[in-house]
């Protein structure tokens, strides 16, 4: 029987089997999609949790006494100065891990900055071409009073300027934004203060064991949360 000779009724359930067929297509088609997006948020939290774990191959309970530098007035320190709870970071801003957990940190000092005292320490890997000049631009940016700001900037941009051969200029530009005087911008993150900070907060690490980004140390003993509210749970009981 040609399509010439077809019914109304069978005209309309041959139309009817066409959309159902196309609508079959269309869940597939998001079926996959849904999928490659779950499968990219998995490696992504793989590398997170990846990038945590690479402490040769012991657990924190397992590692001897830390050589922990203390707090001192040339470390960057954020939520309440006089709490005796202290989270220290040592991080990588070209590391996908850390800016993995960057979101996670901002929050938790947001939310509940109150409970502790944040420190943030470099410790640019040597794989990472444009961690080090990354740390010399939030070492400028602090000078004039913005290092938390321009952290922010570099942490959330990360994608932009990670793999650029430029990245200079982006963090330049940066700073133009946050209304840095650039001129004294552009000295200060080539000055061999801003060298020295970063390499003394990388060596400060180097003593207490830090061999991955993102390290966080709570009251002197390495943790490695593994989501916002396990992060809450540490702070609020750093002792357990």
């Amino acid at each position: 029987m040609t399509e010439d000779n077809l019914t109304k009724k069978e005209e309309y359930q041959l139309k009817k089997d066409e959309k159902e067929r196309e609508s079959e297509k269309n869940q597939k088609r998001k079926n996959a999609k849904r999928f490659l997006l779950w499968s990219l948020a998995a490696i992504v939290i793989g590398g997170s949790v990846w990038g945590l774990s690479l402490m040769a191959g012991r657990s924190p309970q397992s590692q001897s006494a830390v050589l922990l530098d203390a707090v001192s007035s040339s470390d960057w320190v954020t939520g309440n100065q006089e709490s005796s709870v202290i989270l220290i970071e040592y991080s990588d801003f070209q590391c996908p891990a850390c800016g993995a957990y960057y979101p996670l940190v901002n929050k938790l000092i947001k939310e509940q900055g109150e409970n502790f005292k944040f420190v943030y320490r470099h410790f640019p890997l040597q794989q990472h071409p444009n961690a080090k000049p990354a740390a010399y631009a939030a070492e400028a940016a602090g000078k004039q009073g913005k290092f938390w700001e321009m952290e922010a900037m570099i942490f959330e941009n990360q994608n932009n300027w990670s793999g650029s051969k430029n990245a200079d200029d982006i963090f330049r530009g940066y700073a133009g934004s946050l209304g840095l005087n650039l001129e004294q911008f552009d000295a200060d993150r080539k000055s061999e203060e801003a060298k020295n900070k970063v390499d003394a907060d990388s060596q400060s690490g180097v003593r207490a064991g830090v061999n991955a980004t993102p390290t966080f140390f709570l009251n002197g003993k390495k943790i490695q949360p593994r989501g916002y509210d396990e992060f809450v749970e540490m702070v609020s009981k750093p002792n357990s």
